[in-house]
């Protein structure tokens, strides 16, 4: 990528330099919007393999990092399951419901 990076802006320096020898150094504004427009057709068409080369180890990366998070989901599960297992029996620990029996047992009218 580094390398891609590298070859537009020596293209883009190419092109501002020859307008620049060809008379455009009078308006900047013009000569650097020209030498872009320049640049990027050029690169477009001449880094065509340099740009699909990049594009592929992109996806590839992408793919990995996908592929790892798909892993990692897959051992938590399994951990999550390996929890719920072991913690079956205890589910019905704490106050057993007591205390919502007796808020519900309570006479509506009668608070203390």
């Amino acid at each position: 990528m580094l390398r891609y990076t590298v070859l537009r802006l020596l293209i883009f320096f190419g092109f501002t330099l020859l307008f620049w020898l060809v008379g455009l150094r009078h308006n900047p504004i013009v000569l650097i919007v020209l030498a872009a427009i320049a640049s990027s057709v050029t690169s477009y068409v001449l880094l065509r393999g340099l740009r699909d080369e990049m594009t592929a180890g992109l996806v590839a990366r992408h793919e990995a990092r996908t592929a790892r998070k798909g892993q990692l989901s897959a051992d938590e599960l399994a951990e999550d399951t390996e929890a719920e297992d072991g913690t079956e029996g205890q589910a019905g620990t704490g106050d057993n419901g007591a205390g919502a029996e007796a808020r519900h047992s309570e006479p509506h009218g009668e608070r203390a």
